[in-house]
């Protein structure tokens, strides 16, 4: 997965999200279901994470073939690897 960041100052009370997933990386089919996993996984980090970013996400294509669990946990790891989550943040719970 890879992630682009940007500190918003205009509106620091939420974050900001988007998704991208090329059309090398797949068929349309392929490309919806990328995107499923990382709106999924963000809604799921969405309660923890610090205000004020504006975010891209986009999956590599090994990410495309994998589970939306493993997706996650990779978004956890590299929401908190950057300090984005809250202290609160109870840990990559997948439930």
């Amino acid at each position: 997965m890879r992630l682009l960041f940007l500190r918003n100052s205009e509106d620091s009370s939420r974050v900001r999200a988007g998704y991208a997933v090329g059309k090398k990386q797949g068929k349309a089919h392929v490309r919806n279901r990328g995107k499923r996993i990382l709106r999924e996984a963000f809604r799921r980090l969405s309660p923890w994470t610090t205000p004020g970013l504006s975010v891209v996400f986009s999956l590599k294509n090994k990410g495309l073939s994998s589970k939306a669990q493993d997706v996650y946990k990779d978004m956890a790891r590299v929401f908190s690897k950057n300090g984005f989550l809250n202290k609160e943040w109870p840990g990559a719970v997948w439930e």
